[in-house]
């Protein structure tokens, strides 16, 4: 309305009768962008939100998390032994305790009831965090990261999380570089759970490895340039520039402050923090290595 009024005013001084219909209507076009703008940041609900709001948000993606990697696990039938010891790892690396570990997994078992919806609980999910593109992503990379537990991804376990990539609008095309991605961290992990195994049965049959003894652990031993640009999601003609770009990238999609600010549980807070650690274990490798 105020721009109406001053284009009005401003028409009129300049331009007199003609001047003022132009002002009115170039006052018109303004407050027009002005309030798609202000919707577009949530309008004056905006201004009321608060702790009560994140709250909300971080119960919903707690909750729907949970349900869906349920109904994940479930894809084959029954739930085996490694999806239930996945979850209860999962649940341990976030430090759940009593009430919360109870509520994420009476989550987890709904989510494998047959009447559980997925298209409703995943809709709603995407209807909440819609314009949190990082979030929508982080909750797709955690039901890869289910289905993913046993090292192997079955053909119906693939199509449900399609379908929830699908669900949370993601394209076919982000989905497939997500799942790649996830799969060379999950290599990078294992070989990682590997490397140290080694070295620690190497360090008690070797004096070398004494501390003072002059040796040390190569920092990069456990990757190779191939994996560490799979991790970043780039292929071996990678440039040295889409190294630094795709580092940046990914860093920023999984900053765990940002995310919990949007709405990530708290207690979900160290896997953001581990996806960023081997984020930066692949660009230093990377920075190395050139």
């Amino acid at each position: 309305m105020w721009g109406k009024i001053l284009g009005a005013c401003f028409g009129f001084m300049f331009g007199r009768i003609i001047g003022l219909f132009i002002g009115l209507y170039l006052g018109h076009m303004f407050d027009k962008s002005l309030k798609q703008n202000f919707d577009k940041a949530g309008g004056f609900s905006s201004l009321f939100k608060g702790d009560d709001d994140i709250n909300q948000r971080q119960a919903l993606f707690f909750t729907s998390c949970f349900g869906v990697m349920g109904h994940i696990a479930k894809s084959n039938g029954r739930v085996s032994e490694t999806h239930i010891r996945a979850a209860s790892l999962f649940m341990d690396e976030m430090g759940l305790t009593s009430d919360d570990r109870k509520e994420a997994q009476d989550a987890f078992k709904a989510g494998k009831d047959a009447d559980f919806s997925l298209k409703e609980t995943v809709f709603d999910f995407k209807e909440r965090f819609a314009r949190r593109h990082d979030l929508l992503q982080l909750f797709l990379e955690i039901q890869i990261q289910m289905a993913f537990s046993d090292g192997v991804l079955a053909a119906q376990e693939k199509e449900l999380l399609q379908e929830v990539s699908k669900l949370l609008g993601i394209s076919k095309t982000h989905f497939a570089f997500v799942l790649k991605r996830y799969q060379a961290e999950f290599s990078f992990r294992q070989q990682q759970q590997r490397y140290q195994q080694q070295q620690q049965r190497q360090q008690g049959q070797s004096s070398s490895y004494r501390e003072g003894s002059g040796h040390h652990v190569p920092a990069n031993s456990g990757m190779s340039r191939t994996q560490a640009l799979a991790l970043l999601g780039l292929n071996n003609e990678a440039s040295e520039r889409e190294v630094k770009v795709a580092y940046r990238k990914l860093m920023a999609q999984h900053h765990p402050d940002k995310l919990v600010s949007q709405g990530l549980p708290k207690h979900m807070m160290e896997l953001a923090v581990k996806k960023s650690q081997d984020i930066q274990a692949a660009y230093e490798y990377l920075k190395k290595a050139a």
